[in-house]
């Protein structure tokens, strides 16, 4: 009787350890998942303009830049998805951020893209958008940083060099400084990318294309890349 009575509990002590393990197991794995999933960089990817704000507006195609910017930000979020990043979108949508269309609907617009990149502590942040010159034949992606922000200035400068390095690139130019909200809102690296001139036919026509988008989301990835391995280094 007493035999018995030590193997079960024995067992039962037993099948209790073994519980307690696979419960352990259970936690660590999920505790080790969202430690991976929170450790991920943050990146702040702003779509330029939205709603009432279509900002400018292709020569020939009359497209919209809020739309291209639209289309490809959100090219450029699954390219740094991809990546391993965790990407926070400004404007996810077509909608503008500023609420109800009345007066001082741009600066709502403003201060709630600023709000997001604050609360978002991000890594860095890229504003995307279209140009627009007088002059049509002036073409190419630029790329614009705060000048009192050294980590700003390197983060333009590597994405604008892998920008110039595309087979599409007609001129290579120099990252430039800027005084813009979106760049001054924040202390984190940040840029506003022009992808290209709506005001030129020729830039016109690969922007409004996906390809391209796909093209310009992979230069930005990469210079993005090279910033973030310097930076960490």
């Amino acid at each position: 009787m007493n035999f018995f009575y030590r193997h079960r509990v024995a067992f039962g002590f037993c099948a209790i350890l073994t519980a307690v393990a696979f419960t352990f197991c259970i936690c660590f794995f999920a505790l080790s998942r969202t430690a991976s999933e929170t450790s991920r960089l943050v990146v702040v990817i702003d779509a330029g303009h939205g709603g009432i704000d279509g900002g400018v507006v292709g020569v020939e195609t009359g497209k919209k830049e809020s739309d291209i910017n639209l289309s490809l930000s959100r090219i450029l979020q699954d390219a740094f998805e991809e990546a391993g990043f965790y990407v926070i979108q400004t404007r996810p949508t077509e909608a503008g951020l500023y609420g109800m269309a009345t007066n001082g609907y741009k600066k709502r617009d403003m201060m709630k893209r600023a709000e997001i990149i604050r609360e978002s502590v991000p890594a860095l942040v890229i504003s995307v958008h279209q140009n627009f010159f007088s002059v049509r034949s002036r073409r190419g992606a630029q790329v614009f940083f705060r000048e009192s922000s050294e980590r700003s200035r390197l983060l333009a400068c590597d994405i604008q060099a892998s920008l110039n390095e595309m087979p599409e690139c007609v001129k290579k130019t120099d990252a430039l400084k800027g005084d813009y909200f979106v760049l001054n809102c924040s202390d984190y690296p940040s840029v506003i990318v022009e992808c290209g001139f709506l005001s030129n036919p020729e830039d016109e026509a690969l922007l409004v294309t996906v390809d391209y988008q796909k093209k310009i989301a992979a230069a930005i990835l990469k210079g993005s890349v090279a910033f973030l391995t310097t930076a960490t280094a």
